[in-house]
């Protein structure tokens, strides 16, 4: 007789916290992808039934929880973290019980583990075409904005280094703030950046103090015209918590818009919006927590069990059509082949997409044979 047992997943991301806006996204991508599947007659009879814990935003957390997933609630695959930080907490635990974790979200990448697959972009899907698109548009003189933890300081150090290969480069400044910085914290970076006048501001800025930094830049007077914020972390999340007039004109390198206008992306929305109302915020990471979810089950459909040494080859074997495109798990390095693209922030508070690549690009965590890929101009001009 067929088991018809419900497969049981952990899921971890975090509801509260200087995280949560795009926690809850990931989340809502994760269910809804679970929706859909279930929907339509689960995984061959199956339903996939999430475990869900709230790790508060706080990498030790993290691990404890990814711990009580495995040791108590027995689920093989755990899909979860924002910040590099809780990944970093959560892979030392997957590794000693032999686990797998799926991780939504651009990292400064510079890592590898067989028990990990990472569908977020890497820094030669992000952080090359933007800094090929700031440095072409405003120039080579930066100034550097982050939270006070690893991804920052990586994607920094990796930001610096393509930004001071061009002409005319320099780094005019490079400065940390809390997670939880207000926008008294920004005052005087932005003084200091008045001083220097920087031809673009590079953000690391994570979770809810990002709509500070953009308020403090207004409120200091700046033009995005001719100064503006270039960001991977700043999102349609983020955008939300902000007045439209803030955000507008600033740019951010990411696979995924809510803008893309493809059939795909379309429908997803509307299944989103159905499902968690008109307020929700998908972005970059939302995505990627819903296509990861499809891999999974089409990977379990295929070798009817979620145990890492029967799913893992499948799972590296995967393509999927997600809203971004088809998109393609690398078996050599646990990456995701996804499409680059840089966009800037408009009145809507949407992304008007003015680069994007025609085709994915393979993902090269250590940088080590990266291009800029296949790039195709969607608009003529930079005025806003």
């Amino acid at each position: 007789m067929a088991n018809k047992d419900p497969i049981r997943v952990g899921v971890l991301f975090s509801e509260t916290g200087a995280t949560s806006t795009i926690g809850r996204s990931q989340l809502q991508g994760t269910l809804l992808a679970i929706d859909e599947i279930n929907e339509a007659g689960g995984v061959d009879g199956r339903e996939i039934v999430p475990v869900r814990y709230d790790p508060r935003s706080d990498p030790a957390t993290y691990s404890v929880l990814a711990e009580r997933l495995i040791t108590q609630d027995r689920v093989n695959v755990i899909f979860g973290c924002y910040m590099s930080s809780s990944r970093k907490a959560v892979l030392p635990v997957v590794e000693k019980w032999n686990r797998l974790l799926f991780y939504p979200t651009l990292y400064e990448g510079f890592e590898f583990s067989n028990n990990i697959i990472y569908t977020g972009a890497a820094p030669n899907q992000n952080s090359v075409q933007l800094a090929e698109f700031m440095t072409a548009n405003f120039g080579a003189r930066v100034y550097l904005i982050g939270s006070d933890y690893i991804y920052p300081y990586e994607s920094n150090r990796i930001m610096r280094e393509l930004v001071l290969q061009r002409q005319d480069s320099a780094k005019l400044g490079e400065r940390y703030v809390p997670l939880t910085a207000t926008e008294r914290d920004y005052r005087e970076i932005l003084d200091d950046i008045r001083n220097k006048r920087p031809d673009f501001i590079f953000s690391t800025v994570v979770g809810n103090s990002t709509a500070c930094l953009y308020r403090a830049y207004a409120d200091a007077g700046f033009d995005p015209k001719t100064m503006p914020i270039a960001s991977l972390t700043t999102s349609e999340a983020e955008i939300s918590q902000m007045e439209p007039e803030v955000a507008a004109g600033h740019f951010t390198s990411a696979p995924y818009f809510q803008s893309i206008d493809s059939e795909v992306n379309h429908r997803c929305l509307e299944r989103l919006r159905r499902r968690f109302g008109q307020d929700c915020v998908p972005n970059l990471c939302w995505e990627a927590a819903y296509f990861q979810m499809h891999i999974f089950a089409n990977a379990y459909r295929d070798t009817g069990t979620d145990e890492i040494a029967q799913i893992l080859p499948r799972v590296l074997q995967s393509e999927f059509q997600a809203p971004q495109g088809r998109v393609r798990i690398d078996p050599t390095n646990h990456h995701t082949c996804l499409y680059p693209r840089v966009g800037r922030v408009n009145g809507k508070g949407q992304f008007t997409i003015v680069r994007e690549a025609t085709r994915p690009v393979h993902p090269d965590p250590y940088l080590v044979t990266h291009s800029l890929g296949d790039w195709t101009a969607t608009l003529s001009s930079l005025e806003i």
